[in-house]
């Protein structure tokens, strides 16, 4: 399959500084989308950081440079998934190093959500808010669950959805990067098809703009890069609160495999005629 992707990041309408960093590296098969915090330009510091680092981490691991897993390998998950958390605990301990040595970068930290696309297979690493959807069909299926206060007040039945979107309490996260020594990483995997596409995005998007208008976007636009550029309106349509960033990954049939159907499709039709 070949991937077609579109990136937009922008800084809304009330920040002074874009606090989110992003990787679309189609070539490596990774997509990242992180989300700073901090005071200063620490946040912005954190989520460079977070993105250089977890690129630079998986292009030495396809290269063969001898670089040891960071963490403990998790056997129910395929070796690209392990060395994509691997990547993600060394930005972890590099951010928070950081932070210990320059006092104007105390606190700093960053959410991450990640997407690496070996072959058909999607391997998913996240911490923090920051959000990953699957888009199959006519269907946006979230695949990542935030690190976050009103979310865990949710799943343990506290408050509702819509309880959660007005919370003065819904910018806290229970999950970043930098902040500790060492970071928690939730994994997943799952079988990609031909059609799907994949949204990451900072919370910029999902605090204002509701998923059945992100779905109207995505059902309405094909190409990624004027979906984001959509999206990315709504957002700032919806008052702009935030940094918005996102990123869509296209799963398209190969150049080959199109020239292929194409011609089975000349075939039958001259064998029918």
């Amino acid at each position: 399959m070949d991937i077609a992707f579109g990136a937009r990041t922008d800084v809304g309408l009330k920040r002074a500084h874009n606090e989110d960093s992003f990787c679309a590296d189609p070539g490596l098969g990774l997509f990242v989308v992180c989300d700073g915090m901090g005071g200063q330009n620490a946040g912005e510091v954190a989520s460079h950081l977070a993105v250089e680092v977890i690129q630079k981490h998986l292009l030495e691991a396809r290269d063969g440079v001898g670089r040891p897993v960071i963490g403990q390998y998790d056997d129910r998950f395929s070796p690209r998934t392990n060395r994509l958390a691997s990547a993600i605990r060394l930005a972890n301990q590099i951010i928070h190093g950081a932070a210990q040595i320059k006092p104007e970068q105390a606190g700093m930290g960053t959410t991450v959500v990640s997407a690496l696309i070996t072959n058909q297979v999607l391997s998913v690493a996240h911490v923090g808010d920051s959000r990953l959807y699957l888009v199959r069909g006519d269907s946006l299926e979230p695949l990542t669950a935030d690190h976050s206060l009103v979310a865990e007040q949710v799943r343990r039945g506290l408050l509702t959805e819509e309880e959660a979107e007005l919370s003065p309490q819904r910018n806290i996260v229970t999950r970043a990067l930098g902040v500790e020594e060492s970071v928690e990483v939730d994994l997943d995997e799952l079988p990609l098809m031909q059609g799907d596409r994949l949204l990451l995005c900072s919370d910029g998007l999902t605090r204002g703009v509701k998923s059945g208008d992100i779905m109207n976007v995505l059902r309405g636009e094909g190409d990624p890069q004027a979906a984001c550029d959509e999206l990315v309106r709504l957002a700032n349509g919806a008052g702009g609160e935030d940094n918005t960033t996102v990123v869509l990954v296209a799963l398209r049939t190969s150049s080959r495999g199109r020239i292929w159907t194409t011609i089975r499709r000349r075939w039958a039709a001259m064998w029918s005629s």
